[in-house]
């Protein structure tokens, strides 16, 4: 759904793999409803991705700028109607070929439900992040929401030969509920959850400054979470896992409790 927070989870997840010294790139596929250059504070840069889909012939590191504070390298989209409009995404797959080789890991935001723009971009990716958000189903239909939105996408990704991931944003519930939602969408979807971000109002803050949560406000709860998110990716892509991803949520979880509060397993 739209509103479920993949482009934040896109910009953080990107600014801590660029933390670690790993090159980062990350390419707004989003081609009608492009938002990720908001999150950098970058939406008046002069060439975007748009020019170079609107005129192939252009050189494509036109629209590729280095964000200094994030160490990351961003290809933005246009947010201008008149850029959006008739636009052909067709050549999108081409920039990203032309671009990934430079880099260790390339992020493409890809639009909402099922990513139209982005899926000839597909055949280039190892990897594919589903982001949903619970807050828009109440708890006694969430199954039905997860079989009606993330089995589709789960199986685009399976038809590419793409490993896919989940991530849980903007949860309000309990540790309790959690626990239920993430062991259906393992146990009854196949997926594994990489991730469970909670609900936090500075995250539209961060936002309105320019900057990624977890560079902005480190210590809010969803940057923790988004932190120990991109914590499991490293193993998962990188890596070898050293503890098990609900351990790790327990983590992040039980560190927002104030101090003195009963901690139930």
């Amino acid at each position: 759904m739209g509103g479920a927070g993949k482009t934040t989870v896109t910009a953080n997840l990107g600014t801590y793999f660029s933390s670690l010294d790993i090159s980062t790139l990350l390419i707004d596929g989003d081609v009608y409803l492009p938002k990720l250059a908001f999150q950098f504070g970058m939406e008046d840069r002069p060439v975007s991705l748009h020019d170079l889909l609107r005129n192939p012939e252009r050189n494509v590191r036109e629209a590729l700028y280095h964000e200094p504070e994030s160490g990351l390298d961003i290809v933005p989209g246009s947010s201008k109607i008149y850029d959006v409009l008739d636009v052909w995404q067709g050549d999108l797959k081409d920039i990203v070929s032309s671009l990934q080789a430079d880099y260790r890991l390339t992020v493409i935001d890809s639009p909402v439900g099922i990513p139209f723009d982005t899926i000839p971009t597909f055949r280039l990716a190892d990897y594919q992040l589903i982001v949903v958000e619970l807050e828009r189903s109440p708890i006694h239909s969430v199954k039905r929401m997860l079989e009606n939105e993330v089995v589709k996408l789960k199986e685009l990704g399976e038809a590419y030969g793409l490993s896919v991931g989940i991530v849980v944003n903007k949860v309000r519930e309990s540790l309790n509920d959690s626990d239920v939602i993430v062991t259906y969408i393992e146990g009854e979807i196949g997926i594994p959850v990489v991730g469970i971000v909670p609900f936090d109002p500075r995250v539209p803050e961060s936002v309105n400054y320019g900057r990624p949560l977890i560079e902005w406000r480190p210590d809010s709860p969803a940057s923790k979470a988004l932190i120990e998110t991109g914590e499991i990716l490293d193993e998962w892509i990188f890596g070898e896992v050293k503890k098990s991803r609900w351990e790790k949520f327990r983590d992040v979880f039980y560190s927002l409790i104030p101090r003195g509060t009963p901690k139930y397993l």
